[in-house]
């Protein structure tokens, strides 16, 4: 499992006009079973995706897909973490 810890690198009226691209970026991988969760940081200065990933060379892959790290929008710090202890409605997301 994967934090994805996004920092905007531009103003955000720059960020703004990428954001239908980047959600449907977004939606394309909650489709695939790989994206759990995402949203803006408070103050809006980035965002976090909880992603989960064969490897983190393949999440590196994927983020490259983003059109805020296509656009030079985003760095994203990545943190991996093996899950020890859930709470049993996230079941679904563990591995079997």
């Amino acid at each position: 499992m994967f934090i994805i810890n996004l920092t905007y690198r531009q103003p955000l009226e720059a960020v703004n006009q990428y954001l239908g691209e980047h959600g449907q970026f977004l939606d394309r991988h909650y489709r695939a079973g790989r994206f759990i969760f995402s949203g803006r940081k408070v103050p809006r200065t980035g965002g976090i995706i909880l992603a989960k990933a064969a490897s983190r060379e393949e999440l590196e892959g994927i983020l490259k897909e983003d059109p805020f790290h296509q656009q030079g929008l985003a760095e994203y710090d990545i943190t991996e973490f093996h899950i020890t202890k859930f709470d049993e409605r996230f079941a679904c997301f563990m591995d079997n």
